[in-house]
């Protein structure tokens, strides 16, 4: 369910997009000179044009963590295979503090001064903690309206970790990230039992020790219709733990029963988490499990909106752990669909192509 390739940087944009790079603010930073008009790096041609909204009514589903282990894995099983989306309730280390603490705390490193900001700019990643603007900034042909403080969690986590993020959010990303990482657990656990192939299955394969948290800020724009919060895309690990607040702006993109496609808006509900399946999900499910794309949209009110996405993975990274259906869904009646990789394949090939178009899936299959 990868978008179609998009056509190549304009010539000259690579100058303009360094020209911007070197403000070292972001894109809040062009909001706080006053623009009134989106620059052409972040324009893209007829954004919302190509599939239509869906009724108000229509919702992803929604999972109770509270229900009885079976009920809450039939659930979550299909609503992974259905939609790929779900909205999680009643999900463990749940309270009225977290998220709300970690997305105020991003809100707020994001409004400090530019002179703050600037310091902890750049697209470097050895050191574990990055502020910048689009992760492919320079591959895609349009950017979009949004800047993400990224931090590297697992496997490989640095020790002085909690000292690089930056100081106004730091404790709250790293609470956050606990919190956020029992719910992978339950829901893993939920998906594997879903599979038959016992609740251990996903965690026991390394799934929860590659984490990478995305803050994702989306500043008001002077022209909504012209650019893009996240054009469509799907995530390329196994499982994305989504905390929004209550901006709104997130779809999904649906198939109904007679083929067609819609996009879906996931309208923020209190207490909720937002649970997707990535490509990595899509590919160790043998297809049971689908990866579907999703979009932020620009909105037309004054607050920005924040989120917080916490990226699951497998940790185990060496030429030696090879990753692909798992052994327990593939049999002589039900071939695998894919080809083993490692890790850094799957990673490496991921970073080679611009967000929209990083038809992975594809990239392994048999």
């Amino acid at each position: 369910m990868a978008s179609v390739s998009l056509p190549a940087p304009a010539p000259g944009r690579a100058e303009l997009l360094r020209a911007f790079e070197e403000s070292r603010t972001g894109v809040r930073g062009l909001v706080e000179s006053g623009v009134s008009t989106v620059p052409d790096i972040f324009r893209h041609p007829d954004p919302y044009a190509s599939i239509p909204l869906a009724p108000p009514t229509a919702s992803i589903p929604v999972v109770d963590l509270s229900l009885p282990f079976p009920a809450a894995a039939a659930a979550a099983s299909e609503a992974a295979r259905t939609w790929g989306f779900f909205h999680l309730v009643n999900y463990p280390s749940a309270d009225s503090d977290y998220p709300a603490r970690a997305l105020a705390a991003v809100r707020a490193f994001n409004e400090l001064p530019p002179s703050e900001r600037a310091p902890h700019y750049g697209r470097a990643v050895d050191g574990g903690v990055n502020y910048s603007t689009n992760v492919d900034l320079y591959n895609s042909p349009a950017a979009s309206w949004r800047d993400t403080i990224q931090v590297m969690l697992g496997p490989n986590r640095r020790p002085d970790l909690a000292s690089r993020i930056p100081a106004v959010c730091s404790a709250e990303l790293l609470e956050w990230e606990s919190r956020a990482t029992a719910a992978a657990r339950a829901v893993m656990g939920l998906l594997s039992e879903g599979l038959g192939l016992g609740a251990a299955a996903l965690e026991e394969a390394s799934c929860l020790e590659g984490r990478v948290m995305a803050c994702h800020y989306y500043p008001q724009c002077p022209e909504p219709e012209s650019t893009m919060g996240i054009v469509p895309h799907t995530d390329p690990g196994l499982l994305t733990v989504l905390a929004q607040d209550e901006i709104g702006g997130l779809q999904v993109k649906h198939q109904d029963e007679e083929g067609g496609s819609c996009w879906v808006d996931v309208k923020p509900v209190p207490g909720a988490l937002v649970i997707n399946v990535g490509d990595l999900l899509q590919i160790m499910s043998n297809d049971k499990y689908p990866s579907v794309e999703h979009r932020v949209t620009m909105n037309t009110r004054e607050e920005p909106r924040v989120s917080i996405a916490v990226f699951f993975s497998p940790g185990k990274r060496g030429e030696s752990a090879l990753y692909g259906p798992l052994p327990g869904l593939v049999s002589s009646e039900k071939p695998p669909k894919y080809r083993n990789f490692t890790m850094e394949e799957f990673f490496g090939t991921f970073f080679s192509r611009d967000l929209a178009s990083k038809a992975l899936i594809d990239h392994f299959k048999l």
